[in-house]
């Protein structure tokens, strides 16, 4: 499988972005996927993930109520809806696939196929 997310930006506190994550190769589409992000200086972190079903999303606690993850099986994109934006957003985000569940549940599973990443500065 290879990812690659796309449509990052410079953007204003306050505002919104829609990310996408492209995968190719069939392999792997069809398991638990996430969103991370690592800012300048900081580790990776995650952000969101989802199940293939799509009905059960997990959000981080800083982002929850902000951010949305969707996904469309039929395509193999996978989406992060940025809303509210603030400058403590600023990160690159990869999109991944879980290659070993957690028993803790998905943030904590193992995930592998990192694509290039795409940029979100906010800033006014």
């Amino acid at each position: 499988v290879q990812l690659q997310a796309s449509g990052g930006g410079l953007v204003q506190p306050g505002g919104s972005l829609r990310l996408s994550c492209s995968a190719s190769g069939g392999v792997g589409f069809n398991r638990v996927m996430g969103w991370f992000r690592q800012a300048p200086g900081k580790e990776r972190e995650f952000v969101a993930s989802i199940t293939y079903s799509g009905h059960q999303p997990v959000y981080d606690d800083s982002v929850k109520g902000r951010f949305g993850i969707s996904r469309d099986n039929d395509n193999n994109i996978l989406y992060l809806q940025l809303n509210k934006l603030t400058p403590e957003d600023t990160a690159v985000y990869y999109c991944a696939v879980e290659v070993k569940r957690s028993p803790m549940g998905p943030r904590y599973g193992e995930y592998d196929y990192w694509g290039q990443g795409t940029q979100v500065t906010v800033s006014s």
